[in-house]
């Protein structure tokens, strides 16, 4: 049986790739107990300067500590997801301030939810402020969670990340399309993303096929002679490079150390070996 997609870790990787090389660490599935509760994505401020890309809608309020939880479009947005959420950041918020006395303040959080498609059973519980096309506050307690829903997130480019996540296949063949991972080593986890797609999400003639070979061409590109190296056997890294070019730079006394004579002999092309003929008959004593 196919073992079914980790959405929840490929939305935190793609987090990763999305702040790559910026001043901001992201942490996917957070352990944040001893019995393992797992907070979705935590996005790390380093720095206060500004970030030099144009963040998705709904994210241009970063603070310091954002604490992400995500719900993908096989699975159902509740009142629950947001008590947890919340649950999730008084245990967080304990465990990264100095002591329980000196809690970092609330400012420095914020919590997050991102959908795939709008919670049309929730809309009638909770209060839904619009701030803009597809993003949401919702208060809770002392505080307020944004939603994003990436489902009506209008398709531009600052976007196209989520739109890997969306349950709308426009959006998702956007996202495709649009993305480019910004990291060497991320391309992979866009392979595993795109296994969970319908062939349709492609545009013609894209495939899948097409998506491996140009991965494996960058990665390739960008990894070392050991990377290429790696796991290969030594007499595979040999095969199809002629006798002559092994031996090439190697002293005449190392390449002869330890071989029989007659061993080395059967080493050498029919020319060398006529070459030696020649030379031990100059040689040779006048008979």
């Amino acid at each position: 049986m196919k073992e079914p997609l980790n959405w929840h870790r490929l939305f935190g990787l793609s987090w990763e790739d999305f702040f790559y090389g910026l001043p901001v660490k992201v942490e996917v599935e957070k352990d944040l107990s001893l019995k393992q509760q797992y907070l979705d994505v935590v996005i790390i401020r380093l720095e206060r300067d500004p970030l030099t890309i144009e963040l998705p809608d709904g994210f241009d309020v970063l603070a310091s500590h954002n604490l992400i939880s995500f719900k993908s479009f096989q699975e159902t947005l509740d009142g629950w997801a947001f008590s947890e959420l919340v649950g999730h950041y008084v245990n967080y918020r304990k465990q990264v301030s100095p002591n329980m006395r000196d809690l970092l303040p609330e400012a420095d959080f914020r919590l997050f939810i991102v959908c795939a498609r709008f919670p049309q059973n929730l809309a009638g519980q909770v209060v839904m402020a619009e701030v803009s096309e597809g993003v949401y506050d919702v208060g809770h307690f002392s505080g307020t969670i944004r939603m994003i829903v990436v489902g009506q997130l209008p398709c531009e480019r600052h976007n196209a990340m989520l739109c890997l996540f969306s349950a709308k296949d426009e959006q998702r063949n956007y996202g495709a399309r649009i993305y480019q991972p910004r990291s060497p080593d991320r391309t992979s986890f866009l392979v595993q993303l795109f296994r969970g797609f319908p062939k349709e999400f492609f545009p013609v003639p894209y495939s899948m096929a097409d998506l491996v070979r140009e991965t494996r061409a960058e990665v390739f590109a960008t990894a070392s002679v050991e990377e290429r190296l790696e796991g290969i056997p030594v007499e595979k890294r040999l095969e199809g490079i002629p006798a002559e070019k092994r031996l090439e730079g190697i002293p005449v006394e190392q390449r002869l150390a330890g071989v029989p004579p007659e061993e080395y002999l059967k080493t050498l092309s029919p020319e060398a070996l006529q070459a030696l003929r020649q030379l031990l008959a100059d040689k040779a004593p006048p008979s």
